[in-house]
């Protein structure tokens, strides 16, 4: 599995707090939008954001984005 699968047609909008995430990339994960280790028998990676400060956030949910692990906007055009 080269390409991921979508996970969801929308984002992930929350709140984080500081620390460090590992972003689902192949949209396997049970645990969305954070890798569970879903991803071990495909060529996908997670991708870890280190997040410095409190803020509001837009996890891409449909793993298409060209910006990730955050939402561009792309789920508008599955």
């Amino acid at each position: 599995m080269d390409k991921p699968k979508v996970a969801s047609t929308k984002p992930y909008v929350m709140k984080i707090e500081p620390g460090t995430y590992a972003w689902c990339a192949c949209g396997l994960s049970r645990n969305q939008p954070y890798c569970d280790g879903s991803h071990k028998p495909t060529s996908i990676k997670p991708i870890v954001e280190k997040v410095e400060e409190s803020k509001n956030v837009a996890w891409c949910g449909c793993k298409q984005t060209g910006t990730p692990p955050f939402c561009d906007g792309t789920h508008n055009k599955l």
